[in-house]
């Protein structure tokens, strides 16, 4: 029996890769136009240094803290990602490792699996909404989230639907039919163990059950993708209604500006995720972390502030965290794990995530996140972005 187990995320990288057809694994990769952004995501942690002690450091360090009311074991949360149907179990094993391991987990409107199969399996689960048809329409699929049990609501606007990649879009059925399966039988047979797990369970029908009703038929990906190209922007009057429209924790995902972050403040908001959707918006917008003190200076005294995109490392947890984010959220990380190995590869990443935080409060000789502050780190000149706050923004 081979070991599974995998050291770095990075490897489980490598493992999804092996593991997946082509153009499954690259559906997870994406990124935009040339890239410049899901690099930047990434690399930019890697500018940031640590201030380690050499003495009287802390036994015993907490990694607890709390994120729209809800307590996590470590300041990581699940991000909300569409189809998840790079395995048999989905958003439904995230769901369980992320329970397995005290965190929350977000869920998209665009999930594979229904929001009450995964609020069961995690009772600490966020439904996330695009802005998608009437206002009918996101009330009810806000009402069922309410019904299932979901603790608070993700809505996110960043995204600018560009479609061009320099390296080539992945290609994505719209169904699995004869048709389909003969166009992708020569890169699927290729993976036996990948296929043998759906022929076992069932192929996936790579429809989207959270967008109607609970026991309608949900649409196909693309079509609910396409019901929100044509749906047009909210503007901040409507954002407001909608918040309005649920009673718990609601967080606004995408806020990269202080402008846009304080008015998100007014819009009623308890929650934003200095987010630029992992790279998948707006190509040239600077690394989330960038972006994540100037926001979290102007408003973190009011509402969480949580960080979005390039976590890879527990260190990188860490950094965020002393740059003013409540916590981070975490989206490629986890469908790598979910690749590899199902809800175990997912735990085995949240394991990794969590001995990587508690090394580097060891060496910082932090006792707890809560004591972590930008005199940990060392943080190059012209590194952070501060936009939307006028004549200083660069």
């Amino acid at each position: 029996m081979p070991n599974l187990w995998f050291e770095t995320v990075a490897i489980a990288q490598l493992r999804a890769k092996k593991r997946l057809p082509k153009s499954v694994y690259g559906a997870l990769v994406a990124g935009s136009e040339r890239g410049q952004t899901i690099d930047d995501n990434t690399a930019a942690f890697t500018e940031l240094g640590f201030a380690p002690h050499v003495a009287g450091l802390s036994a015993k360090r907490d990694l607890s803290t709390t994120v729209m009311g809800q307590e996590i074991s470590m300041p990581v949360l699940i991000s909300p990602t569409g189809v998840q149907a790079v395995h048999p179990d989905g958003e439904v094993a995230v769901a369980r490792a992320a329970a397995a391991r005290g965190i929350g987990m977000g869920l998209s409107s665009f999930a594979s699996k229904p929001v009450e199969e995964v609020a069961a399996a995690n009772p600490k689960t966020f439904f996330q909404m695009y802005w998608v048809g009437t206002r009918e329409d996101m009330q009810a699929r806000m009402e069922r989230a309410r019904k299932a049990g979901a603790v608070g609501i993700i809505v996110t606007l960043d995204w600018s639907f560009s479609h061009g990649r320099d390296w080539g879009s992945p290609t994505i059925p719209d169904k699995i039919d004869v048709k389909t399966a003969m166009r992708f039988a020569p890169e699927v047979l290729r993976h036996p163990r990948w296929l043998a797990g759906f022929l076992k369970a069932g192929l996936p029908d790579l429809s989207v059950p959270n967008m109607v009703d609970r026991g309608q038929t949900g649409p196909t990906f693309f079509g609910a993708y396409g019901q929100w190209m044509q749906s047009a922007p909210p503007s901040w009057e409507e954002l407001a209604w909608l918040r309005q429209q649920w009673d718990g924790p609601f967080m606004l995902k995408g806020v990269m500006r202080v402008d846009d972050a304080l008015r998100a403040v007014d819009a009623g908001v308890s929650a934003i995720s200095v987010s630029n959707h992992g790279g998948n918006n707006l190509d040239g917008t600077p690394a989330s972390i960038r972006a994540l003190p100037a926001v979290a200076e102007a408003v973190g005294s009011q509402i969480d502030v949580v960080l979005d995109g390039g976590i890879r490392r527990g260190s990188d947890v860490v950094k965020a965290v002393a740059l003013g984010a409540r916590a981070v959220m975490i989206g490629r990380a986890s469908l790598w794990g979910l690749a590899a190995n199902g809800q175990a590869g997912v735990e085995n990443v949240l394991d990794i995530l969590r001995s990587g935080i508690d090394s580097a409060l060891l060496g910082l000789g932090r006792s707890s996140i809560h004591e972590l502050s930008r005199d940990d780190l060392l943080i190059p000149d012209g590194f952070e972005r501060r936009l939307g706050i006028g004549s200083s923004a660069r």
